[in-house]
């Protein structure tokens, strides 16, 4: 069952799970153009994405200026991903904080195994996030279809 909405509070920012808040275009135009693992993306891919995860919108009163996303069953599994800050807000924390309110999250906190993966902030998500590299890689497989 999806969750309420939560809104955390750190002057002047703040983290919603609203999604009514978000701001897809943005989202996309980061993802599809200024990531690494997301370049290409489609508008459709973005917003379908978006509407099947539990997300996390950071905001400087109404300009969105960070964003993460939770795939999950709400019970024994989650996986965190499309985590960015936009480069204005580095440096304050963001980061660590938006990743504390996604694993404090009342419905994610006691899920089992949360995964992700990361070839640039390993060291953030192990220091501030609780993670570690995974356990047991060899039982684990993957279907990648770069593609799409």
């Amino acid at each position: 069952m999806p969750p309420e909405w939560i809104t955390y509070q750190q002057e002047p920012y703040t983290i919603s799970t609203d999604p009514a808040r978000l701001d897809i275009a943005l989202i996309h135009h980061f993802l599809s153009e200024e990531s690494y693992w997301a370049k290409g993306r489609s508008f459709e891919t973005v917003r379908s994405s978006i509407a099947n995860s539990l997300n996390f919108g950071v905001y400087l009163e109404a300009q969105q200026v960070g964003f993460a996303r939770v795939v999950t069953d709400y019970a024994t599994f989650s996986w965190l991903c499309d985590v960015f800050i936009l480069p204005a807000h580095r440096g304050q924390g963001l980061s660590k904080w938006l990743v504390n309110c996604v694993i404090e999250h009342p419905d994610l906190k006691n899920i089992r195994r949360m995964l992700l993966a990361t070839s640039s902030a390993r060291d953030l998500y192990i220091r501030y996030g609780a993670f570690t590299p995974l356990h047991g890689p060899e039982r684990w497989l993957e279907r990648f279809n770069p593609g799409t």
